[in-house]
């Protein structure tokens, strides 16, 4: 069964959680609240959905590396940053590293609530794709190479004469490739498997990503915010 989305809060200010804990449960929204960057990455679990409203100025870790460390970690949260001492360049880097938004203390509750929604449908359809992404790839791990090699040809819109020659085969046994590989993809569409071989490769180049798991410059000053 599906989790339900949670909207987390990262502030060291206790004043700025309980009040944002109040008025997300007030609009029927999952909450949890955290005083650090490091308590809240120490505790997070990837495979929950929902978003991260990130206050950018906190002791130790700021919001902008907490950022960073998630997406080399390729964990894809919609953050909406929250600060009350932001800058132009601070705002435009967050924005461009994927953050939803970038807003100023004191903010408008129903301007934050709009992003929120909006971030939880991002995460949403992200997740959604990803479990696309999965279910193709467990399909196409099912090919041999040959099959495979005969599915490319296919996508690129090889005649079976073509990838019969190409690959020294008989055109009767790239028709059985042909037959083999529909069935294992459950499909009979070519733009389906164009589609499908699209996705696949996209995720072996996902996979090339290596985690790190700590903190970058966690001994330097944090950033002025």
């Amino acid at each position: 069964m599906p989790l339900d989305p949670t909207v987390f809060i990262v502030d060291d200010d206790l004043a700025i959680r309980q009040s944002l804990q109040w008025l997300l449960q007030s609009a029927a929204l999952n909450v949890e609240t955290y005083a650090s960057a490091v308590e809240f990455f120490g505790q997070y679990d990837p495979e929950r959905p929902g978003c991260l409203v990130l206050d950018l100025r906190m002791p130790g870790i700021d919001g902008l590396t907490l950022q960073d460390t998630l997406l080399r970690e390729d964990i894809r949260l919609p953050i909406i940053f929250i600060t009350g001492h932001g800058n132009i360049p601070q705002a435009v880097r967050a924005i461009q590293h994927g953050a939803v938004d970038f807003m100023e203390k004191p903010f408008d509750d129903q301007v934050l609530l709009a992003r929120i929604r909006q971030a939880l449908e991002m995460d949403r359809k992200h997740r959604a794709a990803q479990t696309l992404a999965t279910r193709i790839r467990g399909k196409i791990d099912r090919l041999t190479p040959r099959e495979l090699q005969v599915m490319e040809a296919m996508a690129a819109g090889q005649a079976n004469k073509a990838i019969a020659d190409h690959l020294g085969l008989s055109v009767r046994t790239v028709e059985l490739y042909r037959h083999h590989i529909m069935n294992k993809l459950e499909t009979h569409s070519l733009a389906e498997i164009v589609q499908m071989l699209t996705v696949y490769k996209q995720s072996q180049i996902n996979d090339l990503r290596l985690p790190t798991r700590i903190f970058p410059g966690i001994d330097e000053e944090p950033a002025n915010g």
